[in-house]
């Protein structure tokens, strides 16, 4: 899963944990990464969403929608995972005019979280307008980001920062435990590379995919699967309101299916909504992975 800025209207993210009511000290979740990678096998697969306007209030601007996100995930628990991601966005305004946004980015996560590299691609109508490279890597006392774009910069970060593919497993194992909220900062390099971003996660009922055996579509393969209904709230902590409170930038729900797979996406910018629906999916080999 994925997180992008609004100023660049877009979205990519994952979610994770911190347990309340029950609660587990997040230490314990990032130490327990490795054995929840055990339980939950992550399928390796390309996922392709029609992503279109939803709900929107006048003051939004947007007159009209359309784009494509692809995630394509490879990997195992044994050699890390790898992911190659692409947004692109076509938002009409009121006054007839256009435009075009195009994030790519790639990203490896080594086993158990030891280190992330990442490198980030933004473009407006064809022109690049961000670029990001790095590598986050844990140390002793915290996590180290080495930055290569958009400048050379070194910095450090919670060691309990979780990485995106760590936060994924996370949730999974809250949920299967039956913890319905959860709270972690998350790390994915978003933006100029310097953002953490603070999240908090509700998981809902589990429940069994609409699809029936034997159907056709782009989403044939969940047929009978469980998935999780999951909101997570991206927060900028240092986007505080005058009162004190911090709103959230942008909300992601999404179908959380047992093998780490997501559909029926949604995208909450507070005064307008980008829904996405699967358009594509194609599973690949599972690498053996005897012992993670």
């Amino acid at each position: 899963m994925l997180c992008v800025s609004k100023r660049l209207s877009l979205a990519n993210s994952t979610a994770a944990l911190a347990f309340a009511a029950g609660l587990v000290p997040m230490s314990s979740a990032v130490a327990a990464t490795a054995a929840v990678a055990a339980a939950h096998e992550l399928v390796p697969h390309r996922a392709v969403y029609d992503m279109k306007l939803g709900e929107m209030d006048e003051k939004s601007g947007i007159a009209g929608l359309n784009g494509r996100m692809v995630y394509d995930f490879s990997g195992s628990a044994c050699d890390g995972y790898s992911v190659n991601f692409r947004f692109v966005t076509e938002f009409q305004n009121a006054d007839g005019g256009s435009q075009v946004t195009d994030l790519q980015t790639t990203s490896f996560e080594e086993p158990q979280a030891e280190s992330y590299q990442f490198l980030s691609k933004t473009f407006v109508d064809q022109e690049l307008v961000e670029a990001t490279r790095g590598t986050a890597r844990l140390g002793q006392d915290s996590r180290t980001i080495e930055l290569k774009e958009p400048a050379e910069k070194s910095l450090d970060i919670g060691r309990e920062v979780l990485f995106p593919t760590e936060h994924l497993l996370s949730i999974m194992n809250a949920a299967e435990e039956g913890v319905p909220f959860v709270a972690a900062d998350i790390y994915d390099g978003a933006e100029t590379g310097e953002k953490v971003y603070a999240t908090t996660t509700v998981i809902g009922a589990k429940a069994v995919s609409p699809v029936k055996e034997g159907a056709e579509g782009p989403d044939a393969p969940l047929a009978g699967m469980s998935y999780w209904p999951v909101t997570v709230a991206y927060f900028d902590p240092t986007e505080e309101e005058a009162s004190g409170e911090i709103m959230p930038v942008y909300q992601l729900s999404f179908w959380l299916y047992e093998n780490g797979i997501s559909g029926n996406l949604k995208l909450d910018y507070g005064d307008f909504t980008i829904q996405g629906k699967m358009a594509a999916l194609e599973l690949y080999d599972e690498a053996d992975c005897a012992n993670p």
